[in-house]
């Protein structure tokens, strides 16, 4: 069976390249908001269940995340906590794939184009940049 593809390579040399991808990338930050909805009381959710729901609902991918994809991912809380009650190891495979299709890994955040990024580090390069190119940019017109 065929994979997913090779990972996309975090740096191209071609600058064209790198403003095309940077173009197509979402960028999402920490915020601490919770989104989505508690786990569903009707059920005795194992701990480590609890804790991964409230780490999805409070990821920085989760501001990307529609009621529909909250939805998948309670399904998959359902795996989760089967696999941790009832010993289900054989769950684990289907798990990081589903986890895999929200960005929960670093591989899987480059196949969607999605980074992480600390919004002061962000601003503060960019505003370096652009001030140093400005100084080129003088330099060249004089």
């Amino acid at each position: 069976m065929a994979g997913p593809g090779r990972v996309p390579k975090e740096n191209l040399s071609r600058e064209a390249d790198t403003k095309r991808r940077d173009a197509q990338t979402t960028k999402v930050s920490a915020d601490g908001v919770l989104r989505g909805f508690p786990l569903p009381k009707d059920i005795d959710w194992h701990p480590r269940t609890k804790a991964w729901w409230q780490t999805w609902r409070q990821s920085p991918m989760a501001q990307t995340f529609t009621e529909t994809d909250f939805l998948f991912l309670l399904d998959c809380a359902f795996l989760h906590h089967k696999m941790w009650t009832d010993d289900q190891v054989s769950l684990a495979a289907e798990i990081r794939l589903r986890v895999s299709a929200f960005g929960g890994t670093p591989e899987a955040r480059m196949r969607l184009k999605l980074k992480i990024t600390d919004d002061a580090a962000e601003i503060a390069t960019t505003v370096s940049m652009d001030a140093e190119r400005r100084k080129r940019l003088q330099l060249l017109s004089e």
